[in-house]
């Protein structure tokens, strides 16, 4: 049963309601003021990176790397290019749709569990994507496969005396070069919420 105490301050009249902890409204109470301290202290300060839209440019760029992986790896299955024979294209693709994948996930769901995943394949990312710029940039500056100086008494092939091929393929590792660029730049904002929420998360079980 509840009991209400009415006391006077002054001009405040201050009306008091004790409710016990059978009674269904206590529950309501009790969940209504829990779930938003729950929410702030797990994944709030993470979220305000926006990490669905992240996850978008992530999941976007992987399916550009993996379509250009295709291409290329058809037109070029006779000589391949460096980032073709490397597979960097695939394997960093792969790695930018799971990436992306988890950090959409984290927008709908509040689990630290998440967040730190999402810290650990951004870690990957942001490693992928330099040894991808390296690549891409030795590739830029390299001879086209099958068009090194020829054997003695042998001529080289058709292809090697025009251009436009070559200035395809360095456009279009400019273009990764930029994209990976911008994938560094996203893992990167992932990392510095991630690690401050995560960090937070940690002092808020060690205090409890």
């Amino acid at each position: 049963m509840a009991t209400t105490t009415v006391t006077d301050a002054g001009s405040v009249r201050i009306i008091t309601e004790v409710i016990p902890a059978t009674d269904p409204r206590a529950a309501q109470l009790a969940s209504g003021s829990q779930a938003p301290a729950r929410t702030s202290l797990q994944t709030q300060g993470f979220r305000r990176a926006h990490p669905k839209v992240l996850g978008t440019i992530h999941i976007f760029t992987g399916v550009v790397h993996i379509c250009f992986g295709i291409i290329l790896t058809l037109s070029e299955h006779r000589n391949p290019s460096l980032p073709v024979a490397s597979g960097i294209l695939f394997w960093l693709g792969i790695l930018l749709l799971v990436s992306g994948s988890l950090l959409v996930e984290s927008e709908r769901r509040d689990s630290p569990v998440l967040v730190k995943a999402c810290c650990v394949l951004s870690v990957g990312v942001v490693l992928g994507t330099l040894v991808a710029t390296g690549i891409h940039g030795t590739a830029i500056t390299r001879i086209t496969p099958g068009c090194e100086k020829p054997e003695p008494y042998r001529a080289r092939p058709e292809w090697c005396l025009h251009m436009e091929s070559k200035m395809l393929s360095n456009g279009l590792d400019s273009i990764l070069v930029l994209l990976g660029l911008l994938e560094f730049c996203v893992a990167v904002a992932v990392l510095a919420f991630g690690y401050d929420t995560v960090r937070q998360h940690t002092y808020t079980q060690l205090a409890l």
